[in-house]
């Protein structure tokens, strides 16, 4: 089974509240269910699926492994501890959560124990997290880019990452985006809310439309309630959100694309706004935020 187009994400959700979330998604037509184990939800989450009645083989489960399981010792047993808590015999998906270079785990040894994992049927696909170019590129020298489904990274109308997503392309790997609404700010943007009102649809239905049109998988990552009409619309097998048209959008389009002298589309128009505040607030944030122009990816925040 391929990545599927949308996913739901679990991030922060904890208790009951995970196990709704969850089990709302399902309700609605959600086959792609993303957890991590330093999210701390795998029991919940695996308690949402086996009380939902979907059989197990129309369902797409992601984890992640966490820093402190790196060592080659400790990465498949902790994944067989995933396995149990997710009440399944194997993910669908295994990502490296984070590059943490200087942990004492080197990049080569954990790559190598993750495709261990999937040597030995406790995941079917295996790929990365929030690693930029100079780290997907190591990746690849490991494993090959062929066993790397995708490298699952924050993306967002005001954080595009051109360079790290033209770089995965060309090496064939999904992207596979979260915080694609960029912690909600995107709902508040009033040059979304003019074209979501031209295609009578949401600002988030809009976004969301954006991101496939560019070809990303985004993680829908909030607490699910019953009844919302964007969560019924993205679940279906053909990517239409409600009255939005994947083929239709020129309009979306253009407003992403880099107009000249303006920087990325929203992401420019977020850097003038930064500069006028604070000159030196650009430069942190492309250093923080574009993981495939310079540095390593961010570490200290969960994806």
């Amino acid at each position: 089974m391929g990545i599927p187009s949308f996913g739901v994400g679990t991030f922060r959700l904890t208790g009951q509240t995970a196990i709704d979330s969850v089990r709302n998604a399902l309700d609605v037509g959600y086959r792609a269910i993303d957890t991590a184990q330093i999210y701390g939800n795998e029991a919940e989450v695996g308690q949402a699926i086996a009380e939902s009645g979907v059989a197990r083989s129309d369902l797409f489960i992601t984890t992640k492994i966490w820093t402190a399981n790196y060592a080659k010792t400790q990465l498949v047993s902790s994944l067989r501890e995933s396995l149990e808590k997710l009440r399944t015999d194997y993910v669908d998906l295994t990502l490296i959560h984070w590059p943490a270079p200087g942990n004492g785990v080197e990049l080569p040894q954990y790559m190598q124990a993750l495709a261990e994992a999937k040597a030995l049927g406790l995941t079917r696909q295996i790929g990365i997290s929030n690693f930029n170019i100079a780290l997907t590129q190591q990746a690849i020298d490991v494993v090959g880019k062929e066993e790397i489904a995708t490298n699952q990274i924050e993306l967002s109308p005001y954080l595009q990452s051109h360079k790290l997503t033209a770089f995965l392309k060309a090496q064939g790997i999904a992207v596979t985006s979260y915080m694609t609404l960029a912690y909600g700010k995107v709902l508040k943007d009033p040059v979304l809310a003019v074209i979501a009102e031209k295609h009578h649809a949401t600002v988030a239905q809009v976004t969301l439309a954006w991101a496939l049109l560019k070809s990303r998988a985004p993680l829908k990552e909030r607490n699910f309630r019953a009844g919302e009409g964007l969560d019924k619309a993205a679940a279906g097998p053909t990517p239409q959100i409600r009255n939005v048209s994947l083929e239709h959008l020129p309009t979306l389009l253009r407003l992403f694309q880099r107009p000249q002298g303006q920087g990325d589309g929203f992401a420019g128009r977020e850097n003038q706004r930064l500069r006028a505040q604070d000159p030196g607030a650009v430069r942190r944030r492309t250093s923080r935020q574009d993981p495939g122009i310079q540095g390593p990816a961010r570490q200290g925040r969960d994806a």
